[in-house]
Parts: C-alpha cells; sequence; structure tokens
C-alpha cells in the first residue's frame, strides 16, 4: 500500500460509495475526469498495491502469509484494469484467476480461525464480494453481458469506473442498465481540500504552509490555477517543486517554484 496516500473527502465518498454497492450486492458506476483519483480510491479500497504483488508471486508459503491472508479477508475484492481491445473470453479468464486467488488467501485466513476442520472443501470464488474494473470504456458490448450474466448468476457486487459519459453509455444496454443501483461522481479538489493536500506536500519538503503568508498564497493560487484541483497533477507537481529547490538552492516555495516546476511537465488545457 501507498504509505503516501493522503485520504480526501473525496476518496472517504468514494468508500461509502463502494461500501453501498457491496453490502447491496448491485452494479454501481463511479465517474469523473482523468486524474482526479478514482484509480487510486479503488485500489487503495481493494488494498491492491499489497495484494497483487503478493499474488503476482505466488509460490511457496512462509510466515509473512497471514497478514496478506487476513488483509484479503477484509478487502474480499478483486481490483481489475482489461488491455485495451480485451476480448470477452481473455477478460473472463483473468476475472476467474484473480476471483480464485483472493479467495483462496481469504479461504486460508478463515481455515486458521476455525476450531474443526471442514469435511469437505467449498469453492472460495464466493469469498470475492466485490469486482471492481477501472477504464470500463474499454469492455465491449459482449463483455458488459458476460459482467451482467455474472452479477445475475453469483450475486457478485461490481463496480465500474470510467470517464465522463460512461453512465450514458450504458444506457444503450437495458438489463445491464436495469442493474445500476449506485453511480458516484468523483470530483476534483475543492479549495479546502486542496489546502489539506498542499500543507502534507509543504510538510514531506520540511516547510510549514501558511496561507495567510502573503508567499505561500501566491503559491497556492499558482497550483490551484496550474492543476485545477486535479490530484493526478498535484502529484506530478511536487517531484519537480522538489528538484527545483534543490537544483537552485532554495528554501522557500514561491511562485516562480511553481512556475518553473510545472514547466518541466506537460499539462493539458
Amino acid at each position: 500500500m501507498n504509505q503516501t496516500f493522503i485520504v480526501t473527502k473525496e476518496h472517504r465518498r468514494f468508500t461509502e460509495f463502494a461500501n453501498a454497492v457491496r453490502k447491496e450486492r448491485t452494479i454501481g458506476i463511479c465517474h469523473g475526469d482523468a486524474g482526479v483519483g478514482k484509480t487510486n480510491s479503488a485500489r487503495r479500497y481493494a488494498n491492491w498495491d499489497i495484494l497483487e504483488p503478493y499474488i503476482n508471486e505466488w509460490g511457496p508459503r512462509g510466515d509473512h502469509d497471514a497478514k496478506h491472508y487476513a488483509l484479503a479477508n477484509r478487502s474480499r475484492t478483486v481490483f481489475y484494469t482489461p488491455e485495451v481491445l480485451c476480448r470477452p473470453k481473455d477478460l473472463m479468464r483473468d476475472i476467474d484467476h484473480w476471483q480464485i486467488k483472493v479467495g483462496i488467501c481469504a479461504d486460508e485466513h478463515l481455515r486458521s480461525t476455525e476450531t474443526e476442520p471442514r469435511s469437505k472443501p467449498g469453492s472460495v470464488s464466493h469469498l470475492v464480494e466485490l469486482l471492481i474494473i477501472d477504464e470500463a470504456e474499454r469492455l465491449t458490448s459482449a463483455g458488459l453481458e458476460l459482467l451482467r450474466d455474472r452479477h445475475d448468476r453469483e450475486h457478485l457486487s461490481m463496480i465500474l469506473i470510467g470517464m465522463p459519459g460512461i453512465d450514458q453509455r450504458f444506457r444503450h444496454y437495458p438489463q445491464l442498465y436495469s442493474r445500476l443501483g449506485f453511480s458516484h461522481h468523483y470530483r476534483a479538489l475543492g479549495r479546502d481540500e486542496l489546502l489539506f493536500v498542499l500543507d502534507r506536500h509543504w510538510k514531506r519538503l520540511g516547510r510549514t504552509l501558511d496561507p495567510d503568508d502573503f508567499t505561500d498564497a501566491q503559491a497556492i493560487a499558482a497550483i490551484e490555477r496550474i492543476t485545477r484541483g486535479n490530484f493526478r497533477l498535484l502529484e506530478r507537481l511536487f517531484p519537480q517543486i522538489a528538484r527545483v529547490l534543490k537544483i537552485n538552492e532554495l528554501e522557500t516555495i514561491t511562485d516562480d517554484v511553481i512556475e518553473a516546476a510545472a514547466s518541466i511537465l506537460v499539462i493539458g488545457n
């Protein structure tokens, strides 16, 4: 898990949305502009930064496995990003793979807490309660129908993440659209949240942010104008700010430093 993850209001709203979809065993849509933090929040919710590499390195087990088993049991979630031009057959094969692997980990945790051995082994796929699919625009009509069918057969909760307008696209698939229970608009950072995030970035650079200070206020305004509250741009900007400070042996983050750091990045309008 990314230790530098900053829990924002939008992330908390996403968590509430995901919990609701999971509890109601329905299908939800999360949409928002590129870079606002949808993917980061989804991976965080699924604990995917820990579970994905652990599962990819599948092999002999060791003493460190128990914490991963416990994490998989708490999460009960698969995060998946389909390939561009993903074939429906490959889509379902990959989802089966991740469901089984996460299910095995959750099952191992449950076994460790049981007082009596089971009479016979059961399916582990059902232990996964939520499937999160990022870049859902890549899914074909056949892929969407297969996912809808799996939802119906297994009562598997799903979240489809995409760009603005994806909810309108799904209107063309009545059987899928009729099963949508929740829609979540993931927004860019507001003014208060931006200050909250900037305060933590300032601290990581060994500085203290004071919005009432004229220099800091100018720097905040420059960042707000450049990023427009886009979380990804903000995360890309600060390594360059640190670089500009170091190269020029500067101590203060000014609007000139911000402009110099931004000039290195490719930032769209």
